[in-house]
């Protein structure tokens, strides 16, 4: 059986980390975080959604870019929010 690619795989981009040093907002405000993912679209880095403030989720709804990597050392997978699969 063939699988259909996601189509949220068009909005992906050649990013870099706007933050490479963690999470955008955590930073700012001084807020722990749990594990980081890079948005493929615009290179935010927001927090995962087991961190207290789940930045990644929250920007992927807000501005619209579905798609996110792990920034987490050693892994590379993706995940699209609308349709929550890896991708």
């Amino acid at each position: 059986m063939a699988t259909i690619p996601d189509p949220h795989l068009a909005m992906v981009r050649p990013v870099s980390p706007r933050t490479p040093q963690g999470c955008e907002e955590c930073l700012r405000s001084h807020s722990p975080w749990v594990h980081l993912r890079l948005c493929l679209t615009c290179g935010h880095v927001g927090c995962c959604d087991s961190s207290p403030l789940k930045h990644a989720s929250r920007h992927a709804a807000g501005v619209g870019h579905p798609v996110v990597q792990s920034f987490e050392p050693g892994e590379n997978w993706r995940w699209c929010y609308v349709h929550e699969a890896m991708v």
